[in-house]
């Protein structure tokens, strides 16, 4: 058989997806609605999900080696869960880079740690990229959906071809260890409060909230976002309900 005659059209399987939005939005609570969810806390975001809500959990992350332990534990023995949560990949940023300076010895921050040039920033994305690849082990091995949660800040683009300006992004040390969760994921949501502005023209408007989410998945320019599910409008979000659930699988391959 040739290696063309190998050709198949790809079948959607476990989804690996980011959420990202400020702190107290409910980005926890959203996972929870996810198939069968165990949460992996390098922070605990768990605690704060509605009792009638809440999932099951490892106990809080100390350190690095309590992250990947809980992890192998999850990729190689027997278990029902469906789905992992990383509670956040920001949290976990900040304990690599406590690993690292901790490895260092002699650096007092990331910029100069492993003899500094950058070293420090890229084996900080290489614990990332590591990360990663556990989630891409549990959907292999395990039929898991992974969500990688994240907190946000506000970020500046520098297009070649036009004028500056912000939009949300992952809360992370540095851009390199952004790719893991945006480039090679199926999707990355950005959960927000409703929003609108009130006022008299010529008049400073108002921000006004009510306690209605909103989960954004298209492309758009105000914060990273993106998914291949065609998705072009922001998508309510109802405590105890998944907007996704119709795109996620239960463990198998659709």
């Amino acid at each position: 058989m040739s290696i063309l005659e190998q050709a198949f059209v790809p079948t959607t399987g476990p989804q690996i997806i980011t959420i990202c939005g400020d702190a107290g939005v409910g980005k926890s609570s959203l996972a929870a609605t996810f198939p069968n969810p165990i949460f992996v806390r390098a922070e605990d975001g768990v605690a704060r999900i509605p009792e009638a809500f809440r999932p099951k959990a490892l106990p809080p992350i100390r350190n690095e080696d309590a992250l990947w332990d809980q992890l192998k534990a999850l990729i190689h023995e027997p278990h029902d869960f469906k789905t992992c949560v990383i509670d956040t990949i920001s949290a976990a940023d900040r304990m690599f880079v406590q690993s690292i300076l901790k490895q260092d010895g002699r650096a007092k921050s990331i910029n100069s740690a492993m003899g500094g040039y950058g070293a420090g920033f890229s084996a900080l994305a290489a614990k990332h990229q590591q990360l990663r690849n556990a989630a891409e082990m549990m959907r292999i091995k395990r039929g898991m959906n992974v969500v990688f949660l994240a907190h946000t800040e506000i970020g500046n683009v520098r297009p070649p071809d036009g004028d500056d300006y912000s939009r949300y992004s992952l809360r992370m040390t540095h851009d390199k260890s952004l790719p893991p969760y945006i480039d090679d994921v199926d999707a990355v949501g950005f959960l927000r409060q409703r929003v609108v502005l009130r006022g008299d023209d010529g008049e400073r408007k108002k921000a006004i909230s009510d306690e209605t989410r909103e989960l954004v998945m298209h492309l758009t320019a105000s914060n990273i976002s993106k998914n291949a599910y065609g998705i072009t409008e922001p998508l309510e979000v109802k405590l105890g309900e998944n907007p996704l659930a119709e795109f996620i699988t239960n463990g198998e391959t659709k």
